[in-house]
């Protein structure tokens, strides 16, 4: 068998606790007159991050439907684990296809209408055409989960972070997963 790897691995929030800390230790060994800075800003980001952590937590823990649906590229594999949630997806990863066959199209709908699926999910800046074609024969919403690896300038310019997005993701869970 092929061992097939996602490498979005900072959706789970505790591998993003995990790179922050990598990184304000290259920082302190780079920079040690700061370390201290480093070190008092990281504890304070890796607490946020740690926070919302524990909602989305609660969240999925609560939730009756542990599934989703992603009408869309998947990049959120450590994320569903970190969460324990199952997944059904149009492509594997973060394929380039932009058009899901019909085969995958027709399971999606039926394991949609068979399993009472409220939501139908896809990443930030997707075009949406699969969910959109999900919701069109299911009604299921289409809701966003933000993978993190990409922003629009104007959420940058807004100052979203890192900790701001996956607040974004517990909101879209709290919505299709109840």
């Amino acid at each position: 068998d092929e061992i097939s790897y996602d490498d979005h691995i900072w959706t789970s929030p505790l591998n993003a606790i995990t790179i922050t800390e990598a990184i304000t230790d290259a920082l302190c060994e780079a920079d040690n007159e700061n370390a201290e800075i480093y070190r008092t800003n990281c504890k304070a980001y890796t607490d946020e991050i740690k926070r919302v952590d524990e909602e989305i937590l609660q969240i999925t823990t609560a939730a009756e439907n542990k599934t989703l649906v992603f009408g869309d590229r998947f990049p959120m594999l450590y994320f569903t684990e970190r969460y324990s949630l199952d997944y059904r997806a149009a492509f594997e990863g973060c394929s380039t296809e932009t058009d899901c066959s019909a085969a995958t199209m027709a399971y999606l709908i039926d394991y949609i209408g068979e399993n009472d699926i409220k939501a139908v999910y896809t990443i930030e800046n997707s075009n949406q055409n699969i969910a959109r074609a999900l919701n069109e024969q299911t009604g299921a919403e289409i809701l966003t989960l933000q993978s993190c690896q990409s922003i629009s300038k104007e959420d940058f310019e807004n100052g979203e972070t890192y900790v701001s997005l996956m607040e974004r993701n517990a909101d879209a869970l709290r919505k299709g997963l109840n």
